[in-house]
C-alpha cells in the first residue's frame, strides 16, 4: 500500500462569525486573509501497468481547479464553503476532489504563521461514492 501526497497553497481573504469571550475574536470578525496550505493525500497499490497509485499530472490538474476556486477570493462567498474554518475548507476540497480523485486518504488544511493545521480522513463509505 503506498501514500501519495501533493501540496498546495492559496491565498484568501474572509471573516469568521463566533462567540468567543476574549478579544482574541475580534480580528476575526473583521476582513482578513491567510496563506493556506494544503495537502492531498491518496492512498492505493500501485497499478501493475503504469507503477503509480494515481498519475500526478491527473493530481495536479484536479488541486489547480479547485485551488482556482479558492486562491485570492473571499471565502464567505465562495459557494458550497460555508463557514471559511478549516475543517470546511479540508471537505470542501476533498468533496470537490473526489470525483476525479477517488483514492484520497486525506486532506489537510493549515496557516503556517499561526501554526493551525487540521486534517480530514474520509470515512471507508465516503471513498466509496
Amino acid at each position: 500500500m503506498f501514500e501519495l501526497s501533493q501540496s498546495f497553497y492559496f491565498e484568501s481573504a474572509h471573516t469568521l462569525r463566533r462567540q468567543v469571550e476574549r478579544n482574541e475574536a475580534d480580528g476575526s470578525r473583521r476582513v482578513h486573509g491567510h496563506t493556506y496550505t494544503a495537502e492531498v493525500t491518496v492512498r492505493g497499490e500501485a497499478d501493475p501497468a503504469t507503477g503509480m497509485v494515481v498519475d500526478l499530472a491527473l493530481l495536479r490538474s484536479a488541486i489547480a481547479t479547485v485551488r482556482e476556486q479558492l486562491d485570492h477570493h473571499f471565502l464567505d462567498e465562495v459557494p458550497g464553503l460555508g463557514l471559511p474554518t478549516l475543517e470546511n475548507l479540508c471537505r470542501f476540497i476533498h468533496e470537490r476532489l473526489l470525483t476525479t480523485v477517488p483514492a484520497i486518504a486525506s486532506v489537510s488544511v493549515g496557516r503556517q504563521s499561526s501554526g493551525d493545521r487540521c486534517t480530514f480522513r474520509p470515512v471507508l463509505a465516503d471513498r466509496r461514492r
